[in-house]
């Protein structure tokens, strides 16, 4: 419209008449199904309900709205007015699409500021175990021991120079069939390095746990989120993120590592997963922590089998209706490998591959190994986006 010399006011009058949505709601009564689709239609949108509903046969629907933006928002103008709850279901629906469209994130965690409207955010993934899935068990390296941990902190620091925007640690593996650890070997695994860490590098780090008292020790050490694998799931891990006023990453999981790759289903994937992580981020909300601090995470391979991963990968806009950043970890997963036939330390380029796609489908941060790689391979991205 611009590059046409359109008025500004006309694209103000515009712009949502060129904007599309399908809003998908989840059992409504008969009653509010006929309404919305009476008042879609005489918008010139639609509803989709199930027969079952127009031919009274059914109690209750689950609903597809398809409109513009415009017509959405002379929807809720009218539900407004209407009984029924039709009032309640339009501030909904205006929130909701407000989320959807909201991009300009910024993240600001303590001393740090990341800036995810202007590029995506890279997190490096750094493993303090012997058993990564991955192969990059650092805790194994023969030069690495919990008393001198240089070498760490070399390989952090390297992957700052290749790009990494966030330092992610973690001293407990959370691949399929993991033993767990005990608290003693964890602290002693990570604090060490987010001790010395934190007074080497410009970025925040984060800590990959799903124990309180390791992200406690870990805040009281440096580090600037918690990323839990459980999704806030321990009402202490939420109290400790209010009071420290940190950066959280709520991850969808189905079960724990131990069980979570046992037999997999869903009822509706992405569906479930939205219906999981708005949940945890009510209760997160309930607790004191700060709207503006999460991260959500679908959890690619806990839980979900390769067609899972690659559905939430597909379809990984859909989450944006959450309203916070989308952050997902592919990086060297066991769906590349069945994929591409090759080991972990061989998926450099199925990784890139995953992270390019969903960065174009939404996502603001990436978590991954090969840095440096995926760097490159979102400059250019961001360079055509940009063009």
């Amino acid at each position: 419209m611009k590059d046409i010399n359109v008025d500004g006011y006309g694209i103000k009058i515009m712009l949502p008449k060129a904007i599309s949505h399908l809003v998908k709601l989840h059992s409504v009564s008969n009653i509010t199904a006929n309404i919305l689709k009476q008042e879609m239609l005489s918008l010139g949108g639609d509803v989709a309900v199930a027969r079952g509903a127009l031919t009274g046969q059914t109690r209750k629907t689950d609903c597809l709205l398809m409109g513009t933006l415009s017509q959405f928002n002379r929807l809720h103008d009218k539900l407004a007015r209407q009984p029924f709850g039709l009032n309640g279901l339009a501030r909904e629906l205006s929130s909701t699409l407000d989320r959807y469209q909201q991009d300009n994130f910024i993240l600001s965690l303590g001393k740090y500021r990341l800036n995810l409207a202007r590029r995506p955010q890279i997190m490096g993934v750094i493993n303090v175990t012997p058993d990564s899935f991955s192969g990059d068990g650092l805790y194994q390296n023969s030069r690495f021991t919990v008393d001198s941990s240089q070498y760490i902190i070399d390989f952090a620091q390297q992957m700052v120079r290749d790009g990494a925007d966030i330092i992610d640690i973690g001293g407990e593996s959370s691949r399929p069939n993991a033993l767990p650890v005990t608290l003693k070997e964890e602290l002693a695994r990570v604090i060490p390095v987010i001790k010395t860490l934190a007074r080497k590098i410009t970025v925040p780090i984060s800590i990959d746990t799903h124990k309180p008292e390791v992200a406690r020790a870990a805040l009281d050490n440096g580090a600037a989120i918690i990323n839990d694998i459980t999704g806030l799931r321990n009402s202490r891990m939420i109290k400790l993120a209010a009071q420290h006023r940190c950066g959280v990453v709520i991850m969808h999981m189905r079960g724990m590592p131990q069980t979570m790759q046992i037999d997999p289903k869903y009822d509706s994937l992405i569906d479930d997963i939205i219906v999981y992580l708005d949940t945890a981020i009510r209760k997160a909300l309930d607790g004191g922590v700060q709207f503006d601090k999460i991260i959500v995470d679908p959890g690619i391979g806990f839980g979900k089998t390769k067609e899972h991963n690659l559905g939430i990968l597909k379809y990984l806009s859909d989450l944006k209706v959450l309203g916070r950043p989308i952050m997902v970890g592919p990086s060297r997963k066991s769906f590349i490998g069945k994929i591409l036939h090759v080991e972990p330390q061989e998926r450099t380029f199925g990784t890139v591959s995953a992270c390019v796609l969903a960065v174009k489908n939404g996502a603001k941060l990436v978590r991954v190994h090969d840095v440096r790689a995926v760097k490159q391979a979102l400059s250019v991205l961001n360079a055509i986006d940009n063009a």
